[in-house]
């Protein structure tokens, strides 16, 4: 397994690392079993970087997290989030100090561990600076219960003002060959403040990998039941995006999934793609994209074929796209 350095004096972590989301049902039926014996063979097969929340199942996806892992954890580098709240109406931010200082003591309890290697602030609360937020997580490092801190989802211009509260490792992001917005200004900002890029949904939730259809139908526990990039139109205007990325997987013997992961590992050693999988044969295929080369013929092959625009709708419904950080 091939490692690279969270930020600039963070721990060495693999160069691809471990979505969770998915064992607790975000997208669709979770095998608890299934998910913590592809956890275990994720860390036998080189995986370090394990990265959860404690809003994926209520608190569920860490607990399975420290149930499987706590045997194991001087070779794991734990990475959750906190800073939103479930309520009836979806997910809330809160990003006020008490709330994370608490969150952060749960979330040790649940993972098992005495410290959280990377700790994210999911989303911005508007109604907070983010300058308290980053302050409270400040004070958290100096315990001694957060190696190092991370944000989601936030600008560049955000990212600038946390940054100058306490050094910030990572910024968790959506990132794929469908979804470039970090290339503008995000991924800049972060390599000029020496911080690393997590890549989350580096698949696209599933659709990179050639195995989703025109007549696909999710469950409606599945995130993708109501997304906009997966339904009507829109799914029929994006599974073309995959036409050029299937056609090579054919040449290069692999598959689609590989391509995609293999495009984002080109695009820098400070990005690390955690793509989500909850069975271990989805595990191996991942993993088997650290084997694919690409040459030069083969990204302008893809650039010339995969629009820079990316995909067709938006990331995320109303409700979601609001809690993203746009300042």
């Amino acid at each position: 397994m091939h490692t690279t350095t969270l930020g600039t004096d963070g721990p060495a972590v693999s160069r691809l690392g471990l979505g969770c989301m998915s064992m607790t049902g975000s997208y669709g039926p979770a095998d608890a079993d299934e998910a913590a014996a592809t956890l275990l063979d994720a860390l036998d097969s080189g995986v370090t970087l394990f990265d959860t929340g404690d809003f994926y199942g209520d608190g569920a996806n860490e607990e399975i997290l420290g149930r499987t892992l706590a045997p194991h954890r001087d070779r794991v580098v734990l990475a959750t989030k906190t800073g939103v709240r479930r309520t009836a109406e979806g997910l809330v931010p809160d990003g006020s100090p008490d709330y994370l200082r608490r969150a952060c003591d749960a979330s040790l309890r649940r993972l098992r561990t005495d410290h959280i290697d990377l700790y994210h602030l999911a989303r911005i609360d508007p109604a907070v600076p983010v300058e308290e937020s980053v302050g409270a997580m400040a004070d958290l490092v100096a315990q001694g219960k957060v190696g190092h801190i991370g944000l989601s989802e936030v600008s560049a211009a955000t990212l600038r003002r946390a940054h100058a509260v306490h050094p910030i490792s990572a910024v968790q992001t959506e990132y794929s060959l469908w979804e470039r917005h970090v290339e503008d200004d995000i991924l800049p900002t972060l390599r000029d403040l020496g911080a690393t890029l997590v890549a989350y949904s580096p698949l696209g939730r599933g659709l990179l990998t050639g195995t989703v259809q025109a007549t696909t139908q999710y469950d409606s526990g599945d995130f993708r039941a109501t997304a906009p990039r997966y339904n009507g139109d829109n799914l029929k205007a994006n599974l073309s995006i995959i036409e050029a990325i299937t056609k090579l997987a054919s040449v290069k013997h692999a598959t689609p999934a590989r391509i995609a992961l293999a495009w984002l590992l080109t695009r820098g050693s400070d990005v690390i793609p955690i793509p989500g999988s909850s069975r271990r044969p989805h595990l191996h295929d991942n993993l088997a994209a650290l084997d694919v080369h690409l040459t030069a013929d083969d990204l302008s092959h893809i650039e010339a074929a995969v629009p820079a625009t990316g995909a067709k709708g938006a990331r995320y419904g109303d409700h979601g796209i609001r809690l993203i950080d746009q300042a």
